[in-house]
């Protein structure tokens, strides 16, 4: 079916074309971001005491520092 300009509804497939390629790219950023950063507080919302928040926490700490040093050494290898 032909669709003329500014009729509705607009197919869902118009929109995302019509949405630039680095606002995508954002959002999804965006998203990801949220998403990881609530998983790292349900973890940290499930130990039973402060000490235990804070240790939860310079464990996440610690794993993200290790990542990012793991990523960087294979792009300074990639070039």
């Amino acid at each position: 079916m032909t669709r003329r300009p500014g009729e509705w509804p607009v197919p869902k497939a118009d929109l995302i074309e019509a949405e630039p390629q680095h606002q995508r790219a954002g959002t999804a950023e965006a998203a990801r971001f949220a998403l990881t950063l609530g998983s790292i507080r349900a973890s940290l919302e499930e130990q039973p005491s402060e000490s235990t928040v804070r240790s939860a926490a310079r464990h996440w700490t610690n794993a993200i520092a290790q990542l990012a040093e793991e990523v960087a050494a294979a792009k300074r290898r990639t070039g």
